[in-house]
């Protein structure tokens, strides 16, 4: 089935997206028309005689059946994400319950299914090898996890529940947008801002009079705005002030996400039930590496009984010390003081302040130092297109090309989009808009973008960012390669479409890099002199790595936890008058004790209530992962931070190769073993 061309820009087959002729309504007829001719190439396929199946009219139809309307629906999504407003989320939220339906109904199509079934059991099926026999394998796994085996009245329950569970994670995430755009605090006395560094404070007066003010100083609550203040105000009533404002995210009418969350629980547990299942977390682990909830709660609690005592230390010593310089008694810290005593303690304790490398990270610097490192590594080469040659969402977005630095074959392009913006969500993410594959006789390139939302540049200054968020444009440009370098022939198996809990380890190991003299000297230099980070300063920060790191570990394991016991015991949390008060007593050994206490997440963990599965019940995968990519990344130690060979090994058993095997097989491949916990516990010191 070939992609159609088409003047509505949602359909277009032209490669790169005409972004500027997006209009909200051309979002309905753009998925209606992909929705009839989906729903025709399923209903051929389903209708078909029973006599004479084969590969190509079954599973490899199913396969192209709905990519032009997986597409347009993902050009959709994405472009709601990156430039909202009322008319363009209307537009996308009547066409929700269509798509969500339509995709549920796929597995549950008892005709369907049944044709699959029966040549699977043909001859002929015996004779399918290779990445089309891992196609087949893990269709009939996907039919099955996904109900198709029910009889009519669950199928139909199953059907409803996925298009009421896509609906409420939507509003969830609205809320949590639009309460944190709701937000400003506008500071018209200069000295309350003592302490701020001067990015932060013209970046604030910037932000001021871009919302019309002649006067004051605009705080909002993306990140690049409150967490200067969380860290170096001096005045403990703005950063209560920001701090009560940010865990109140989703808390408020009119956008309170307390009921949302019951609701998602409830049909969550309901679609287990259903599926034979005794909750969700089996439903979303059955086939990823830690193959359930169990074993990926077990390897949560092993972390956190490894950080325990080091995490007690961190607590102590942070208490201690405040006391210490405010001649007070020691005494839990108010939330609030966290971020602002733990920095004046590491800047005492490593004589290292994390501002004082922001020079030295220009973000255009960063950008070209990590593109040379991976053509050093992995071999690619990545070409920033001139202004305007390609369109765009907004007038900040670069667009690029990969190519193979040995063949000079294109392998993608992508967006790259790193600034906030209030229509635009929060956080940093990748996506793919457009898959291609490998096949004997040509290969199809691949379109992504990533998205953050960094330190923006400020007046004729360039954007300087934290160590962190360097991190943060690493990481998300692993994910991005994962996509661009999938060599598979088959395109629902290539590229970031894997196991979620391994899917992080293209992304965390690029962040491995970050740290390494050698790497940062491709980039890391001061954006007025060009002067490298000085040697006193790079080993002071490499001192400073793991200062209170197992604080973060603990961080990270008490929002997995939280994520796992919601969905492996939701009667439990259901079963509470407050389900607040109920995950937050469960998950308080693995909370920094604070005076008062801080709420959880509960409300605003985007990663597990914005999408009808996303991290549910999987957000324990940053942590699997980072055992895999620290484990893996001892090997580049050992044999060379740009050793081509080294990274041609990674690029052939990890980033091109998908969803072609099972992901332990390709990291064994890469490896030559299971990965060791070791690697990981090591590099965070603990």
């Amino acid at each position: 089935m070939q992609a159609l061309s088409s003047p509505n820009p949602f359909l277009d087959s032209v490669f790169e997206v005409r972004w500027q002729r997006c209009r909200p309504e051309c979002v309905e007829p753009a998925i209606v028309e992909a929705l009839v001719e989906a729903r025709g190439e399923i209903e051929k396929i389903a209708t078909q005689p029973l006599e004479g199946l084969s590969f190509e009219s079954t599973f490899l139809a199913l396969e192209k059946a709905t990519e032009r309307l997986g597409t347009a629906w993902g050009l959709v999504t994405h472009w709601q994400s990156v430039a909202d407003s009322p008319a363009l989320r209307q537009a996308h939220n009547a066409m929700l319950p269509q798509v969500s339906a339509f995709y549920s109904s796929i597995p549950l199509n008892p005709e369907l299914w049944r044709r699959l079934k029966a040549f699977n059991e043909s001859a002929a099926a015996g004779e399918v090898q290779g990445i089309e026999r891992r196609l087949m394998e893990e269709t009939l796994a996907d039919f099955v996890q996904a109900g198709a085996d029910l009889p009519d009245e669950k199928r139909a329950r199953l059907a409803a529940l996925q298009s009421e569970l896509a609906q409420v994670t939507q509003k969830y995430s609205e809320n949590v947008l639009d309460a944190t755009n709701a937000w400003e605090l506008i500071v018209e006395d200069e000295a309350r801002l003592a302490g701020l560094p001067e990015h932060a404070k013209e970046a604030a007066r910037q932000s001021a009079a871009g919302a019309g003010r002649s006067t004051g100083w605009r705080f909002t609550l993306h990140q690049p705005s409150q967490e200067p203040v969380m860290v170096y105000a001096q005045d403990e009533s703005l950063r209560r002030e920001l701090w009560e404002a940010a865990v109140a995210v989703g808390t408020r009418e009119p956008h309170d996400n307390t009921a949302l969350v019951r609701q998602i629980l409830t049909l969550r547990a309901e679609k287990a039930a259903l599926l034979g299942k005794p909750n969700f977390a089996e439903v979303v682990l059955e086939r990823r590496m830690a193959q359930g909830g169990a074993r990926a709660l077990a390897f949560v609690e092993d972390l956190g009984a490894r950080a325990a005592a080091a995490f007690a230390q961190d607590t102590s010593e942070l208490e201690k010390f405040k006391a210490a310089q405010t001649s007070e008694p020691v005494a839990k810290l108010a939330p609030w003081d966290l971020a602002f005593w733990a920095e004046k303690l590491r800047q005492k304790k490593h004589a290292f302040d994390e501002e004082a490398l922001r020079p030295y990270f220009a973000l255009g610097s960063v950008v070209e130092g990590l593109f040379e490192l991976v053509r050093r590594v992995f071999g690619v080469v990545v070409k920033e297109r001139a202004a305007g040659a390609a369109e765009v969402w907004h007038p900040e977005v670069r667009f690029y090309d990969l190519f193979d630095a040995d063949s000079g074959e294109q392998l993608g392009s992508f967006y790259s989009d790193w600034h906030p913006r209030d229509a635009k969500r929060g956080g940093a993410w990748m996506n793919y808009l457009r898959t291609g594959a490998r096949s004997a006789d040509m290969r199809t390139p691949h379109l992504g973008l990533i998205c953050g939302n960094l330190t923006p540049p400020v007046g004729e200054r360039p954007a300087l960012l934290t160590h962190r968020e360097v991190e943060t444009v690493f990481h998300e440009f692993g994910h991005l390669l994962h996509h661009l370098l999938g060599e598979i022939a088959v395109k629902s198996l290539n590229g970031v479409n894997v196991a979620w809990d391994f899917v992080e380890l293209p992304s965390q190991i690029m962040e491995n890099w970050c740290w390494e003299r050698e790497a940062l000297d491709l980039f890391a230099r001061h954006y007025e002199t060009g002067e490298r980070i000085p040697d006193a300063l790079f080993e002071a920060m490499s001192a400073a790595r793991n200062f209170r790191s197992a604080t973060f570990l603990m961080r990270q394991v008490s929002l997995a936890k939280l994520d796992l016991l919601l969905h492996t015991d939701s009667a439990r949390y259901l079963a509470a008058s407050d389900i607040e008060t109920a995950i937050r007593a469960a998950i308080a050994p693995h909370l920094v004790p604070t005076e008062p206490s801080a709420p959880t997440v509960l409300t605003r963990f985007g990663h597990i209530f914005s999408d009808p599965v996303g991290y549910a019940a999987g957000y324990y995968s940053y942590q699997w992962a980072a055992v895999l990519d620290a484990d893996a990344f001892t090997r580049f130690k050992r044999e060379g931070l740009f050793n081509r060979q080294t990274g041609r090994a990674f690029r052939e058993a990890i980033l091109s190769r998908g969803n072609a095997a099972p992901p332990m097989e390709l990291y064994r491949e890469f490896m030559g073993r299971e990965p060791d916990l070791q690697a990981h516990l090591a590099r965070s010191g603990i």
